[in-house]
């Protein structure tokens, strides 16, 4: 019986191996991601919920290499894992970008740039208008099992490029494929208002050369916030058709990124 309580020093490694890299790069992951990395949930919660879910996953996982934890070969293999970690939760962070990005460029157009409050996410001062399109995306992607569907795909990350492997077999061109992806579907939501808006200070324009004794600037603020907040409406109402399509394109690259 106690020969078989004995465990050797590299069978202990290797047991604490299959929680351990796991647990980095899920750690990793989960301090970049939109949802689960916001600064409001504390750190040791945080943790917590990364270490239950690696132990969860290791069962799962393929046979993880076996190495000295003081070694200079762990200390490699763990920032690989924590890069790994960043770059997954990047990749979300740009799909939530194309809603922030649009509720910036609509505050600009309807000159509520300078309506600002304080954004906890990202610890600075954003647009009002960028911080309700972040809340409409936020429970837009939870309707979705978004939250759910990355879960899965970090589980699967384990599969698709195991520990140990080489961060050079990362498909790191499609995270740069992906950030002009995400402005340019920002631009293209906000399309319409920005036109809209165009229209209206044109005609403001015009008509300030015709009739100079008009005070268009007591006119125009109102004016324009009232039609931009028309455009707004528009623009918003056919977001949920779209963000689905958004959420697909997102998570196909993620996984391409993985599996190039």
């Amino acid at each position: 019986m106690s020969s078989l309580l004995q465990l050797s020093v590299a069978d202990l490694t290797a047991l604490l191996g299959r929680w351990w890299w796991p647990f980095v790069r899920i750690s990793a992951a989960f301090w970049m991601l939109p949802l689960f990395g916001d600064s409001r949930i504390s750190t040791p919660v945080r943790l917590l919920l990364c270490a239950l879910l690696a132990l969860l996953v290791a069962p799962l996982v393929p046979p993880m290499p076996v190495l000295d934890p003081l070694s200079l070969q762990a200390l490699v293999l763990a920032f690989e894992q924590v890069m790994f970690g960043l770059i997954f939760g990047l990749c979300l962070q740009l799909l939530f970008m194309v809603m922030t990005l649009s509720g910036q460029i609509l505050s600009l157009q309807m000159g509520l740039g300078m309506a600002m409050m304080n954004d906890p996410v990202n610890g600075d001062s954003a647009p009002i208008l960028s911080q309700l399109m972040l809340v409409f995306c936020t429970l837009l992607f939870l309707s979705l099992n978004g939250h759910l569907l990355v879960l899965e795909l970090l589980t699967r990350s384990f599969q698709l490029w195991p520990v140990g492997s080489s961060l050079y077999q990362l498909d790191l061109d499609a995270v740069i494929r992906l950030l002009g992806w995400s402005m340019a579907a920002a631009l293209a939501l906000t399309l319409p208002a920005v036109v809209a808006m165009l229209l209206v200070n044109l005609t403001f324009g015009v008509m300030n050369r015709a009739a100079p004794a008009l005070n268009v600037i007591s006119l125009g603020f109102p004016m324009t916030l009232m039609f931009g907040l028309l455009a707004v409406w528009l623009s918003v109402s056919g977001v949920p058709g779209r963000y689905l399509t958004l959420v697909e394109y997102a998570l196909t690259t993620l996984h391409r990124v993985m599996a190039p």
